[in-house]
């Protein structure tokens, strides 16, 4: 592995990111707020680096797999990094891990943060805030290898390292195209959202943020009620269809816009995913209706709890009602939900539909294989037989990934907090969600914490968004006994 073709992409990834700081600029420079300076230092020192860093590195064109988990892992940080730097400068935040808490928990579409009055906030940050959402929600690699041609040649290796599921789906032979594809379906789908909250009412600024934080299941809002700030009927419904949809895998969407309306209803995943949710809804519609604690109207019951259940299982992270006033069993429909996550593809996080629909059918057949020890007896994902390497990597992943949160969890209690907000604020974490139990719940936010249960969230995010293989082969001595040996 070669270290100046690791500097040279992730140095065309922060020319990519200095360019949404720049429009972030010129934003801030209209609404007068004084933060405008903040972001143009940020597109300075992010544009500066990524130019030296590509003029005195050469690409060569031939990425192999180590490299493109490592570039795709040290990409994300450097972007958490630049991308903490306008909190700092502006002033609105002084501790920089809070800042970078703040940054990671951005673009990794978390939605978990450290302010407690949102409102307060010039609008420069607000909408750096939902950009850098919407910017991780499809990825900024896939982003870079839509819009930089020479990021196609090994592009392959970036993609299946970035894009969350167990197997990356080509919709064309050349994964740039696949990527800019992607990225036509996820944009088309915001400005329709945008579109269509202005239409209920809400103001342009907010529109358009919240289209960015609904479409990257981040749930980042310019409110400091969340959705609950906003009691139309219209509006809720609105977030909830594409929140609904966002986390639905986007080649399906491609393939409904273009070939076959009916593609959903054959995917075994999407209906896993849609009973999932209707399920949730149901139990938490029971426990509205018997606490007698949700919003008001004649459907306000069934609308809190299809919001929460959509929210939290495509990892959004909006709340319109406090979730916590409803009984334990609830919460701990919650809590479970949390982990479910969206479809693989989707942008959402968590375990993904695809894991746990797999998951069960290989336990079925294992519980068959047992009654019938002579049977040739296969784990099927719809027609298709799946075979062993992706059952070990499905089964790999869930005992990582469970591991990974016991250990995140254990760590923040050893920190000093409670029993509830530690397995609630590390699921969440892991999960990309932002809302958790406890001292971090619905209506609760991280900035109380201390900087090394901040460090420890950050990590479970990024292990979280980038689907932990993606981080833990950093940690592998085989990774750098390569790079040092210089092998391929």
């Amino acid at each position: 592995m070669r270290y100046r073709h690791l500097i040279h992409v992730v140095s065309l990834v922060l020319l990519a990111l200095s360019a949404a700081l720049a429009v972030t600029t010129v934003l801030a420079l209209g609404y007068g707020e004084g933060d405008a300076p903040a972001f143009a230092i940020t597109t300075l020192i992010a544009g500066v680096l990524g130019f030296l860093g590509r003029r005195f590195t050469a690409l060569q064109r031939d990425l192999n797999v180590r490299e493109g988990y490592a570039v795709v892992s040290l990409a994300w940080l450097a972007i958490g990094v630049v991308g903490a730097l306008p909190f700092l400068f502006a002033g609105v935040l002084d501790s920089p891990v809070a800042a970078l808490f703040e940054s990671v928990s951005g673009f990794t579409t978390t939605g978990a943060t450290v302010f407690s009055d949102i409102e307060a906030l010039p609008h420069g940050i607000l909408f750096w805030r939902s950009l850098t959402q919407w910017i991780g929600g499809m990825g900024i690699i896939v982003l870079g290898i839509a819009i930089l041609p020479f990021l196609g040649v090994g592009g392959m290796q970036l993609f299946q390292a970035e894009v969350p599921g167990p197997t990356p789906e080509r919709l064309q032979p050349r994964i740039a195209q696949t990527a800019k594809l992607l990225w036509y379906v996820y944009a088309g789908m915001t400005g329709v959202e945008a579109g269509l909250l202005m239409i209920g009412g809400m103001l342009p600024f907010d529109a358009v943020a919240h289209a960015f934080t609904t479409m990257s299941t981040g749930g980042f809002s310019p409110r400091n009620a969340s959705i609950a700030a906003y009691q139309s009927p219209f509006i809720q419904y609105v977030i909830i269809a594409f929140m609904y949809l966002a986390g639905i895998n986007f080649a399906l969407h491609y393939r409904a816009l273009t070939r076959r309306p009916g593609v959903y209803g054959n995917d075994p995943e999407w209906r896993l995913y849609t009973v999932i949710i209707a399920i949730a809804t149901v139990i938490l519609l029971s426990a509205a209706l018997l606490s007698g604690r949700h919003s008001g109207g004649v459907d306000g019951p069934f609308r809190d709890a299809l919001f929460q259940a959509v929210s939290i299982a495509t990892t959004t992270g909006y709340i319109t009602f406090d979730y916590e006033l409803w009984s334990v069993g609830a919460q701990m429909t919650i809590l479970l939900l949390m982990f479910a996550g969206g479809m693989a593809g989707s942008t959402a996080g968590g375990l993904k539909s695809m894991r746990i629909y797999v998951l069960l059918r290989h336990g079925l057949s294992e519980l068959r294989k047992a009654i019938h020890p002579q049977g040739v007896i296969l784990t099927r994902l719809g027609r298709k037989a799946l075979r062993e390497p992706v059952l070990l990597n499905v089964l790999a992943f869930i005992l990582l990934y469970l591991s990974i949160f016991a250990a995140g969890a254990l760590a923040l209690a050893l920190l000093g907090n409670d029993l509830a907000t530690s397995i609630g604020a590390a699921a969440s974490a892991i999960g990309n969600i932002g809302p958790g139990l406890g001292d971090v719940g619905a209506v609760e936010n991280y900035g109380w914490m201390g900087p090394w249960s901040h460090i420890v969230l950050v990590f479970l995010m990024l292990v979280g968004r980038l689907e932990v293989f993606t981080v833990l082969v950093l940690f592998h001595p085989d990774l750098w006994r390569h790079w040092r040996a210089g092998g391929r």
